[in-house]
C-alpha cells in the first residue's frame, strides 16, 4: 500500500470505528488520523493495521484496537499543557497519539526490547517531547510526579496505589481493571483526597505485571 492509501485507511478508521462509537474530542480524532498506525505493527501486518481489532506484537504483547486507543485517550480529557504518564509503552502507538495532543509524555515499559524498538520508531517519526523508562510501571515515575493524567495499557487486578498517589488534583487515571482475560475500563478522577470512578467500556488487555526481580529483557 502507498502512503496515500494508508492515509485514506486512517480516515476511514476514524469515521467508521471511532466517531460512530461516540468519541467526539476533535484533538483525539485528529491525532488518530495523523499518526501512521501501520508503522507500529509487526512487519507483514501493515494491511491489517487499521482493522477493528488488536494485533500481536513481540514478547507476547499487543497493539490495542483503534477504538480502545481513542476511547482511553479521550477519557484522560487531555489538554495541550498536560504532562501524561503512560504505563506500558508497547509498540509506541498510544505514546504517539498522546504526544500529538499534550506537552510531555513519560512512558514506562517493563520489556526492554519493546521500549528500545518504540523509542527508535518514535524518534524516527520526529517525536521529541517523550521520556522513556524501562521499569515496573505499577510503581509509576515518582520523581516526575504529579501527572495531569495517567494511562495504563495493561489489565490490573486492582487499582495500583502508587499511581493514585502520583495523580494531580483534578487529574484522571484511565485503567482497565479485572481478570486476566477481560476487564472493565475506568476513568478515575482525583479531587483532593477523594477519587471518583466512571465506567467506560469492556476491554481486553494483557495483564499488568508488577516486577519482583527487575524489568524483562
Amino acid at each position: 500500500m502507498s502512503e496515500d492509501e494508508f492515509a485514506a485507511a486512517r480516515r476511514d478508521m476514524v469515521e467508521t470505528q471511532i466517531k460512530q462509537r461516540g468519541v467526539t474530542d476533535p484533538r483525539v480524532l485528529e491525532a488518530m488520523e495523523r499518526v501512521p498506525r501501520h508503522r507500529f505493527v509487526v512487519a507483514g501486518h501493515e494491511r491489517h493495521a487499521h482493522d477493528d481489532t488488536a494485533l500481536p506484537l513481540e514478547a507476547g504483547q499487543s497493539i490495542s484496537q483503534p477504538y480502545i486507543v481513542a476511547a482511553m485517550t479521550e477519557a484522560l480529557e487531555p489538554k495541550p499543557s498536560d504532562r501524561i504518564l503512560e504505563v506500558g509503552t508497547g509498540s509506541g502507538y498510544q505514546t504517539a497519539v498522546l504526544a500529538e495532543i499534550v506537552d510531555k509524555v513519560y512512558t514506562i515499559e517493563r520489556i526492554a526490547v519493546l521500549s528500545r524498538t518504540a523509542r527508535q520508531l518514535l524518534d524516527d517519526l520526529g517525536y521529541t517531547d517523550i521520556e522513556y523508562r524501562v521499569a515496573d510501571g505499577a510503581q509509576g515515575w515518582p520523581e516526575e510526579a504529579p501527572f495531569d493524567g495517567i494511562l495504563v495499557t495493561a489489565g490490573a487486578e486492582r487499582l495500583p496505589e502508587r499511581l493514585l498517589e502520583q495523580l494531580s488534583d483534578g487529574g484522571c487515571l484511565v485503567i482497565p481493571i479485572g481478570g486476566r482475560i477481560d476487564q472493565d475500563l475506568y476513568q478515575i478522577r482525583r479531587s483532593g483526597s477523594r477519587f471518583e470512578d466512571r465506567f467506560i467500556t469492556r476491554c481486553r488487555f494483557v495483564p499488568l505485571v508488577e516486577e519482583r526481580e527487575g524489568p524483562a529483557e
